[in-house]
């Protein structure tokens, strides 16, 4: 017998939430060209995730679809982001986890693009730092780990899974590509994803006032 879905109000809220997220990080210019994904943890067995090859700024309820944990659509009329396993194996890791961003900002794809080859961005010395979920000083090192572009969603998610048996984790970059970011609910998610995208900058520009 399959899972009892989520009452309506919930996922409308889940979506709602979405909605006004995206369109917050569109006017941003971090979701160019109907890129990124973004979804909520409805209830232990669901999750609300937006539609593949939407335009996140103009997002509507109907944008905003309901998958099971393993990724599969519950409507079978719409199509989920092909990233969507991305989403459910984070999901899977932290049971706490209530929603996950993915952006494409120029600062996400420069950075990573940057520090491919190394295999991670150290952040250290921030005050931003504390901007993490569990952080309590700027003293501190946090390596953000960057993988490989693949269009081989199996094959990335193998990469990413040793990555999250760590705790303290909230988020990974893709080489070229862009940031994956997560929290315990959808503010924290903004929050983590918002210090990530500040700390990317000051990198940049260090980057090159060094040169």
């Amino acid at each position: 017998m399959s899972k009892l879905l989520p009452e309506t109000q919930l996922i409308h809220d889940a979506a709602q939430s979405l909605i006004e997220t995206c369109a917050e990080l569109a006017q941003r210019g971090w979701t160019p060209a109907t890129s990124s994904n973004f979804s909520v943890r409805v209830d232990d067995n669901h999750i609300a995730i937006t539609v593949s090859g939407k335009d996140k700024g103009r997002l509507t309820q109907n944008d905003i679809m309901l998958i099971d944990r393993q990724g599969k659509a519950i409507n079978p009329e719409q199509r989920p982001s092909a990233e969507t396993l991305l989403h459910t194996q984070i999901y899977d890791r932290y049971a706490e986890i209530r929603c996950v961003l993915h952006t494409h900002s120029m600062n996400q794809t420069l950075t990573s693009l940057l520090h491919e080859a190394q295999g991670c961005v150290s952040l250290k010395g921030y005050e931003l730092l504390k901007a993490f979920s569990g952080n309590h000083t700027h003293a501190l090192q946090i390596d953000v780990p960057v993988f490989p572009n693949s269009q081989d969603m199996n094959e990335l998610s193998m990469q990413v899974a040793p990555l999250l048996k760590d705790q303290g984790i909230w988020g990974y970059l893709i080489a070229g590509h862009g940031l994956y970011a997560w929290g315990k609910d959808i503010f924290e998610a903004r929050r983590h994803l918002e210090a990530f995208e500040f700390l990317f900058e000051c990198e940049l520009r260090l980057r090159s006032l060094r040169a």
